[in-house]
């Protein structure tokens, strides 16, 4: 089965892509249904969540993102994105601009939040789904989180300094569109711009991952707090890009297991940084531990994704969609 096939109802936007179920990434080309015979026009596609095409996961410069919020819906309009979230990271403050943005174009949208954490040694992100943006122990938590950001950020420019890259905080914080959330990110754009590295991949491993002269760590939320922040304000608590994290196996299966208790309910099975083998492998978890699942391109720069938003690899059939509940 195809995003694109089988007919869509009038006011529903799947995307054009060629897409394995079986967890494969999709082709930028368009089909032609037009002969199928099986096309039912009739038939509302919102009875099947896995013929929508939706993004749950993305950022505007509110966080780590370049575009603005209404920016980034309107390129996922273009995409032929149908349900989408956007989840800074930490902060809710590109919502309201995100929400008039896609009900002026007619995108379905779900307010969401990214939020970090600290488990096993690693930093860890859950995803937030239809959350109460103004909930205010969600938003004293997120505060919380981003006010170890400007420290952070200010000894992540003092260490580079050391090493001859003055200026560093500086020129990332001239990048950062949300002065409150300064990232690693912000800094390798910098780095990139100034030509001390070629991209921002590049950036990271010579600058800004543990041993390197520009990393600093930093204490985030407990699992256990995000999870809460977010089933209090109503949302769904989702488990962030899973093959991103270096977990063994018996770490991930306890990750997972925490999160599930502290009332987590879906993984990200399918990311647009997962290969086709990860969207597999997550989908068997997330079926043996009875998790939902979720999909998002995770986007945050045209020039810097893996994924474009509405694209990257979808859903095998085997698994529910987190989305089912709001279509």
């Amino acid at each position: 089965m195809n995003l694109a096939q089988d007919g869509a109802a009038p006011g529903v936007n799947l995307n054009p892509l060629t897409c394995d179920r079986e967890g494969g990434r999709g082709f930028d080309t368009a089909i032609d249904t037009s002969s199928d015979p099986s096309r039912d026009l009739s038939r509302d596609p919102y009875r099947d969540p896995h013929r929508i095409n939706a993004d749950l996961h993305c950022h505007s410069y509110f966080s780590d993102g370049t575009l603005a919020p209404s920016e980034v819906v309107a390129r996922a309009h273009r995409n032929g994105v149908g349900l989408l979230a956007l989840t800074d990271h930490d902060d809710v403050s590109g919502l309201s601009e995100a929400a008039a943005a896609a009900a002026e174009l007619g995108i379905a949208f779900i307010p969401g939040v990214e939020i970090s954490v600290s488990w096993g040694g690693e930093t860890i992100h859950v995803v937030g789904l239809r959350i109460d943006p103004n909930d205010a122990d969600l938003c004293a938590g997120l505060a919380s989180v981003r006010s170890g950001r400007d420290a952070r950020a200010r000894e992540m420019g003092a260490q580079l300094a050391r090493v001859g890259l003055t200026g560093a905080f500086e020129g990332a914080a001239a990048l950062a569109g949300n002065p409150a959330l300064v990232s690693r990110t912000h800094f390798a754009r910098w780095l990139v711009e100034r030509g001390t590295c070629t991209d921002v991949r590049a950036v990271f491993l010579k600058y800004l991952v543990p041993g390197r002269p520009g990393y600093v760590p930093h204490a985030w939320a407990r699992l256990s707090e995000a999870v809460s922040w977010i089933a209090g304000a109503g949302g769904v608590a989702v488990l962030a890009h899973p093959a991103r994290y270096k977990l063994g196996e018996l770490a991930l299966s306890a990750l997972v297991e925490e999160f599930r208790n502290a009332g987590g309910l879906a993984i990200e099975v399918a990311s647009g940084s997962h290969t086709r083998d990860q969207v597999r492998r997550f989908a068997r978890l997330a079926l043996a531990e009875g998790l939902e699942a979720s999909r998002g391109s995770d986007f945050h720069s045209p020039l810097e994704s893996h994924a474009d938003l509405g694209f990257g690899p979808v859903l095998p059939d085997s698994v529910l969609p987190v989305w089912h509940r709001w279509v």
